[in-house]
């Protein structure tokens, strides 16, 4: 079963996921940054959306990001993570990002799908690597887990069962969309997927709501070379 099949439960659990431990946690996710073309594309669809009477993440004001790792930090790892990335970005070249049609789960998520590379899992995997050790480490497991329990270790031990081999990239537009004119629009998008090229420009860290959305941005760090 395809991860993004508990994507948007995951995300509601990395939210609201009560820790053993008595120092505030938060939300946060290290994302990869696109590039504009990317980014009109996602623009592109919220004005298609929009046209169906349906308001995208985008439309509501929220950056286009493309998560790398999402899970909780006590507040205080805040400066840490900061610093971990910075040294993980400092250095690094853009490389190519691309968008492949839509994708509408079984909970009527909409996602643009950015398609797999090698350059972008090994930014996630060496992502995941850094951050890890900063998260709040007492984070119970969600009670959905019991369904996909080939997917608790990974959550276990990383906060985050989408890392590594189930990374699986995407743009959020919608989430727990009820209207049925999402519907209508499914079925232009399969005569016309979007499709854009653009590239990965940096790596940048939020603060996120229960839709994975970023609601404040901690830090932004652009590659400093360009392939």
């Amino acid at each position: 079963m395809m991860l993004r099949t508990v994507i948007p439960a995951l995300l509601a659990s990395i939210a609201f996921a009560v820790p053993a431990s008595a120092e505030d946690t938060v939300s946060i996710d290290i994302y990869a940054i696109p590039s504009r073309p990317v980014v009109e594309a996602v623009a592109q669809a919220s004005k298609d959306l929009a046209k169906h009477g349906l308001t995208t993440f985008y439309a509501q004001g929220h950056a286009v990001h493309a998560t790398l790792y999402l899970t909780q930090y006590p507040a205080s790892a805040e400066p840490e993570l900061k610093a971990a990335i910075a040294r993980l970005a400092k250095g690094r070249a853009t490389f190519p990002l691309a968008l492949d049609g839509t994708e509408r789960t079984a909970s009527n998520w909409l996602f643009l799908k950015v398609k797999h590379s090698a350059d972008l899992q090994r930014l996630a995997d060496q992502v995941t690597l850094a951050a890890e050790p900063l998260r709040d480490h007492h984070v119970t497991a969600p009670g959905w887990m019991r369904d996909y329990p080939a997917k608790l270790p990974a959550f276990e031990r990383y906060g985050s069962p989408n890392v590594f081999m189930q990374f699986e990239p995407h743009l959020t537009l919608l989430a727990n969309e009820k209207s049925p004119a999402l519907s209508a629009f499914m079925a232009e998008a399969e005569k016309n997927q979007p499709q854009a090229s653009g590239q990965v420009e940096g790596i940048g860290i939020g603060v996120v709501d229960a839709n994975g959305q970023i609601v404040k941005t901690l830090a932004e760090f652009h590659f400093t070379k360009t392939r």
